[in-house]
């Protein structure tokens, strides 16, 4: 990189201390390299010069060249004066007024000096005029860019403006700072990677962001800058994998044994989806390597990820190694236990389950069987990664919900194995395909999209106050027919003690209207052992309705359980409410999601609560709630692992990501340390670039 570029604004000409001081605070412009990647928020076509004879309407916008012929203050009734002048271009005349600035202009504007202006047309009295023109002097060097051409504008804030960098001030410096040092902007990318995907250079691409020459140039130009922001990116994701796979060796799983195949033949309670089929042969191929297996299953609540899971616990013990399964909650560890013994019972596996809270006695035994490899099979929650806990011979983790974890807290638990254990991480949140491939990048993606034959599908129904009788009506219906149900209120932080009181009200309220049923209450202030308490009941039918917050969105499995209530429903996540959804549906019979409306819904509300009537296809959903919030707050901002792409929008430019996805994996496969002559561009500014992002490669 050219030193010019790290060169402090300041120094550039039209900008100085003061100037410099507030682009650093308002837009973080503090060099020339940050100017130079501040790019327009929208451009105005300009470059088409008309005829004040060929006006015919009111409210287009014209861009004119002519010259001033008269100029005159208009005393107001106010005592405040208007700028009034006549305008010329030799085919007619037009009117020109200012009401601001007025002092400024009177003095700047000249009869007879050629201009340029640009504005809307009005009419007034029969006559056509404009209020407000942008004017430019044609004499002058420095107007010539802001008019008969493509305009940028530049983002701006009320403080940059007083300072006169309002999108004229952006254009000037903007255009200074390309005079200097435009001759100085570098490759970064090979020629080989630029022919293949069509790729105009990168000192034209920013040039053309700038200050475009068309329409057809300025779209070449963002496409260029859009696929090198995805294209290094990818660049460090493919690296690191490929780095992961040399340095974490694991045990090759060559064999499909005894156990596999007898559960598979004898035992398998339905028939596998042709979608766990095919997810099942991706691990499998991934095992049998030896190198360490990472990879992500996604699908939907109730698509089969349970039993895929099993199935490749199955594949280790066939080559002689345990396994262990790590849930966030006592709750969701102990389902995986009932679930996951009875099923390697049957072909004579022995399981054990460490969570807290467990007699010493109890929990002595399992870690010596643990240690001596008497148990095949262990799950548990975090309780899986203390000192304590030794295996025997560890070849296989897999971990649900893995967002509830961090990142250390599952390399503890490789740890436990030597060479490194295979890893399995699944997810019931869907997340779209465009986010899959840049936060989960390093990762290999499965995903279970078939839910098994006999789920039925969950009515969805959204209701306003007016129809709350009818709907505790429609509760109690169910109830008395031996179901449960559950009632979900909002818990948000800015307004955390007002919902905790709606959950209690709330539950105050089903207690009077359910008299003789008993109502549970759940939420997030409660001691674990407290909630784990209330929960318990409710899964042995204790409890006919549980109030709750949303505590119970993830693993919770109640077959009896057929409705389900969101309270506020516009206050919640698209991917959350479709979570809470998933709660019923899980038995036999017909299950009902009831989403209760406030009185001011959000046009974005309204999409929601209209995306979860129309459709139960978790991706569907997940790309509508990418959509509406973007990959920011969908992930929760500062823990996505996304950098910030200054101009590049994953949502809305997947076929970009997707190019730049397979130039960048198939670069790091044929020259994993960029040796090659024909990267040394892209090897420099990859190292600049990891920097900047703060990822490792």
């Amino acid at each position: 990189m050219q030193p010019i570029w790290q060169k402090e604004i300041t120094y550039l000409k039209k900008v100085g201390p003061k100037r410099a001081e507030v682009l650093a605070k308002e837009a973080g412009i503090r060099t020339y390299l940050d100017l130079l990647h501040y790019y327009p928020r929208k451009y105005v076509d300009r470059s088409q010069q008309k005829r004040i004879s060929d006006i015919t309407e009111e409210g287009q916008h014209v861009a004119l060249v002519g010259k001033i012929t008269r100029i005159e203050v208009v005393k107001t009734k106010r005592g405040r004066g208007r700028l009034s002048a006549t305008f010329t271009d030799g085919s007619g005349f037009l009117e020109l007024t200012w009401f601001q600035g007025v002092k400024w202009l009177q003095a700047s504007l000249k009869k007879g000096e050629e201009i340029a202006l640009f504005g809307r047309v009005s009419r007034y009295g029969g006559s056509f005029q404009i209020s407000h023109p942008e004017i430019d002097k044609l004499s002058d060097d420095n107007g010539k860019k802001h008019v008969l051409q493509i305009v940028p504008f530049y983002p701006s804030t009320e403080k940059l403006g007083r300072m006169g960098l309002d999108s004229r001030g952006f254009r000037t410096i903007t255009h200074q700072m390309l005079e200097e040092a435009g001759n100085l902007i570098g490759e970064n990318l090979s020629q080989s990677i630029m022919q293949t995907n069509n790729l105009i250079s990168h000192k034209a691409a920013l040039q053309f962001l700038h200050y475009p020459a068309s329409f057809a140039k300025l779209r070449q130009a963002q496409y260029r800058i859009k696929f090198e922001e995805f294209f290094f990116f990818q660049l460090l994701l493919a690296r690191r994998r490929l780095k992961a796979r040399h340095q974490n060796q694991a045990p090759p799983f060559t064999r499909i044994g005894e156990y596999f195949n007898t559960f598979f033949e004898a035992h398998m309670p339905f028939s596998l989806t042709d979608a766990q089929k095919r997810v099942l042969k991706e691990i499998r191929r991934d095992l049998a390597l030896p190198a360490q297996m990472n990879r992500l299953v996604q699908g939907d609540v109730g698509s089969g990820k349970t039993m895929v899971a099993f199935m490749s616990m199955l594949i280790a013990k066939d080559n002689g190694f345990q396994a262990a399964l790590m849930a966030p909650t006592a709750i969701l560890a102990e389902q995986h236990y009932k679930k996951i013994s009875r099923m390697a019972a049957k072909v004579g596996l022995k399981t054990c389950i460490l969570v807290g809270g467990q007699r010493k006695k109890e929990r002595k035994e399992i870690l010596e069987g643990v240690a001596s490899g008497e148990f095949d099979l262990v799950i548990g929650t975090h309780a899986l990664i203390e000192k304590t806990v030794v295996f025997k011979q560890l070849g296989l983790v897999v971990v649900d919900e893995q967002h509830k974890f961090g990142v250390e807290q599952r390399a503890k638990l490789w740890q436990k194995g030597s060479p490194f254990p295979h890893n399995l991480v699944m997810t019931a949140t869907p997340i779209p395909r465009t986010l899959a491939m840049t936060v989960y990048g390093d990762v290999d993606v499965s995903i279970i999209d078939k839910l098994p034959p006999g789920r039925k599908p969950i009515e969805t129904r959204v209701h306003g106050e007016s129809k709350r009788l009818e709907v505790l009506g429609f509760i109690k219906n169910q109830i008395d027919q031996g179901r449960q149900a559950y009632v979900v209120y909002p818990l948000v932080e800015e307004s955390e003690k007002l919902d905790l009181i709606a959950v209690v009200k709330g539950h105050e309220l089903l207690e009077r209207y359910f008299t003789d049923y008993r109502v549970g209450i759940v939420h997030g202030k409660m001691h674990p052992d407290d909630k784990e308490f209330e929960m318990q009941r409710f899964v042995r039918n204790e409890t006919q309705i549980l109030v709750s917050t949303t505590v119970i969105e993830v693993g919770v499995d109640v077959p009896n359980s057929t409705i389900m209530v969101i309270e506020n429903a516009e206050r919640f996540g698209l991917s959350q409410l479709h979570q809470l959804r998933g709660r019923v549906g899980r038995g036999q019979n017909k299950s009902y999601c009831i989403l209760m409306a406030g009185k001011k819904v959000s046009a974005d509300g309204r999409k929601r609560l209209k995306a979860m009537r129309e459709t139960q296809d978790g991706f569907k959903i997940s790309e509508i709630d990418l959509e509406l919030r973007g990959p920011g707050d969908f992930l929760g901002t500062r823990q996505s692992g996304l950098p910030e792409f200054h101009l590049a929008n994953i949502v809305e430019d997947r076929p970009i990501l997707e190019a730049a996805r397979e130039a960048a994996f198939t670069l790091a496969q044929e020259d994993p340390n960029l040796v090659a002559p024909e990267n040394a561009h892209i090897r420099q500014y990859l190292m600049r670039y990891q920097k900047a992002v703060n990822l490792l490669s």
